[in-house]
């Protein structure tokens, strides 16, 4: 049988045409990760410490549990090793504490989301501390900062509670033969997200569910359980990944909980929840 040429060439384009990347997402706890993208590894918002070792978050629900309330499955040490760069989308102790201050090396770059953020690492000794704008270089890997909005309108209408919740971003990656990857961060839904969707259009989503709650606020400060049947219908090609769950006081979402919900809406194929140490391929 003859093949037609035109055929024959475009299996040859499809032959000579480089491989997607493969991503390495490997879930710590909480919103802290390792991930290996562009063929360089990153940890976003470190949280190193052993359970217990502080005090519940006060202004919030269950505030007299102490954080983190889960073990890591692998020492910090184990963790911090082979670590290029760190992301910290915000300084709120549950993404950037006392332990990873200590434990991470001084020399390692640290990308924020703002000058007021960076001058907060600076002060703790860092060295080569870099804010993240669009496009933000680091070896073979551009970063994107994106938007968010940590609370509620309400909230952010009373000054105190505008001031505690603070900014907070959330990343996008990009790097030539490689998917794009959007780390939501802690914000709820809104226009910042869907901008973010349009723009980078990434083909895997992590989103920060645990639903954290203040005390006698109505609703809560990070997405939860529908924001993800939300984004499974608003980005349909894209895997989804959930974290931020379990670990600490305020959250009233858990994994169990949303391994449920994923369950109940038929979404097991594009949602992961992933397991203390666990590590996905995409």
């Amino acid at each position: 049988m003859k093949l037609n040429k035109s055929v024959l060439f475009t299996a040859a384009l499809l032959a000579a045409a480089p491989a997607m990347a493969e991503v390495g997402y490997q879930h710590i706890r909480n919103a802290t990760a390792k991930i290996n993208y562009g063929g360089t590894t990153f940890l976003v918002d470190p949280y190193l410490a052993p359970k217990g070792a502080y005090a519940g978050f006060e202004g919030t629900v269950n505030s007299r549990l102490r954080n983190p309330l889960i073990q890591m499955k692998q020492p910090p040490a184990e963790v911090i090793n082979g670590v290029e760069a760190v992301i910290v989308t915000h300084t709120h102790p549950d993404h950037w504490d006392e332990a990873a201050q200590k434990l991470l090396p001084k020399d390692l770059p640290v990308f924020v989301q703002n000058a007021d953020d960076a001058k907060i690492i600076r002060s703790q000794g860092f060295k080569d501390v870099r804010v993240v704008g669009r496009n933000t270089e680091f070896k073979n890997v551009r970063l994107s900062k994106t938007g968010g909005q940590h609370g509620t309108d309400q909230m952010y209408g009373v000054p105190q509670l505008a001031e505690l919740l603070g900014d907070a971003m959330g990343v996008v990656f990009q790097a030539p033969d490689e998917k794009t990857l959007y780390i939501v961060g802690d914000t709820l839904w809104n226009h910042h997200v869907d901008y973010a969707l349009q723009q980078y259009r990434p083909e895997i989503i992590v989103m920060n569910t645990g639903k954290a709650r203040l005390q006698n606020m109505d609703g809560g400060i990070i997405m939860g359980t529908e924001d993800v049947g939300k984004m499974a219908k608003t980005a349909p090609n894209a895997a989804i990944v959930t974290v931020h769950m379990d670990a600490v006081n305020h959250a009233t979402v858990s994994s169990k909980d949303m391994r449920g919900y994923v369950k109940a809406n038929g979404l097991g194929k594009r949602v992961a929840v992933p397991k203390e140490g666990e590590v996905l391929k995409y």
